[in-house]
């Protein structure tokens, strides 16, 4: 187990970054050259920690098998996602980069993320099948959600808000740990697909892998993550003030980061014709970005005296109807193409466009 941690690369220099960074993180953020320099290193630490993640969730995926290591991997990068939100909030002020990272999030990962493994995948496979009861359930979950925590609030009343939003939270509690168990449980079979191209591994490979290791390690990076990013707050207010970017920039960059751990896995996985785990992995990953990061902020934002708007804008609702109503098409013939990655990947492309206009 020694000989394993000294080649932990990514927690080193995640110290090592933090030993420079942090005691001097006024004295560089004082000129714009430090604030840009100081941003991209700390954001390519935070990227190679993130990868750290993602390998250590697909190890802990392989020991203990499908749903359970894509929910590793989800609940992973949402972890991360609130993290560095709560961080980010706390310094910068914003009370709608809650809002703009899930609405990032979902965008990132179901027209970017998966619409990307779609064309990669269509290129070098053609139609890719999956399991179509996931991509059902995980749509309509998806709609409800939003529909519910960010879409309902423009027709509650001011004073009544705050009551809503306590109510929010117990409910997306409630779905989520339904759903948690249904995926688990009674309808695991179908979050499954055989398509008879997945590698293989002996039960004598599995057992010989240190769950608690990989795990500890997990949350460990997980924890660096989350230090590394209250310094990377301070470097990305300063460029977004003092160049004229868009606050949304800074919602996308904390959703870019806990997708990037999906984004590899997921491109891996449609190489080796495996799109049920880029399903699982893209479409999941939106749900429980909405389930898990608004009752999260919720109760963070009360503790924390910090006002949260959660209720989208007109363009990030048509957006978000574009993008489910075309998954809602897509998804339910069970078999990607590239035209269907093509179409979502526009639609990033227009998410993205959208920032600066």
């Amino acid at each position: 187990m020694i000989k394993q941690f000294t080649k932990e690369y990514p927690l080193f220099i995640s110290i090592v970054a933090l030993a420079i960074f942090m005691p001097l993180e006024h004295t560089i953020a004082h000129t714009q050259i430090g604030n840009i320099l100081g941003f991209l290193i700390i954001f390519a630490v935070i990227i190679y920690s993130s990868l750290n993640v993602a390998h250590h969730a697909e190890v802990l995926a392989h020991k203990y098998g499908e749903p359970y290591g894509t929910l590793i991997l989800t609940s992973s990068a949402v972890i991360v996602e609130i993290l560095i939100i709560v961080i980010m909030m706390s310094i910068s002020d914003n009370p709608t980069l809650a809002r703009d990272t899930i609405y990032a999030a979902v965008m990132l990962d179901i027209n970017g993320l998966l619409g990307i493994a779609a064309i990669i995948g269509g290129i070098k496979h053609g139609e890719q099948a999956y399991n179509v009861d996931s991509t059902n359930s995980y749509m309509s979950m998806i709609l409800v959600s939003i529909g519910i925590a960010m879409v309902l609030p423009h027709f509650i009343a001011a004073d009544k808000l705050d009551m809503y939003m306590n109510f929010t939270i117990v409910m997306f509690i409630l779905l989520y740990v339904i759903f948690t168990r249904i995926q688990l449980k009674e309808h695991r079979y179908f979050f499954e697909y055989n398509n008879g191209n997945e590698q293989t591994h002996n039960a004598e490979d599995k057992t010989e892998i240190n769950g608690l290791y990989h795990a500890l390690i997990l949350a460990i990076s997980i924890v660096f993550i989350g230090l590394l990013a209250e310094v990377l707050a301070v470097f990305m207010s300063n460029n977004l003030e003092t160049l004229g970017l868009p606050l949304a920039l800074g919602a996308f960059s904390v959703a870019l980061i806990s997708a990037s751990p999906e984004l590899i896995t997921a491109i891996r996985a449609a190489q080796n014709n495996n799109m049920q785990t880029v399903v699982n992995i893209a479409i999941g990953a939106s749900l429980a970005t909405v389930l898990l990061t608004i009752p999260a902020i919720l109760i963070v934002g009360k503790m924390m005296g910090m006002p949260i708007g959660l209720a989208i804008t007109p363009i990030q609702g048509l957006m978000l109807g574009l993008t489910i109503l075309a998954g809602i098409i897509h998804f339910s013939d069970g078999e990607t193409n590239m035209l269907e990655g093509f179409v979502h990947l526009v639609l990033f492309i227009v998410f993205f466009f959208l920032m600066f206009v």
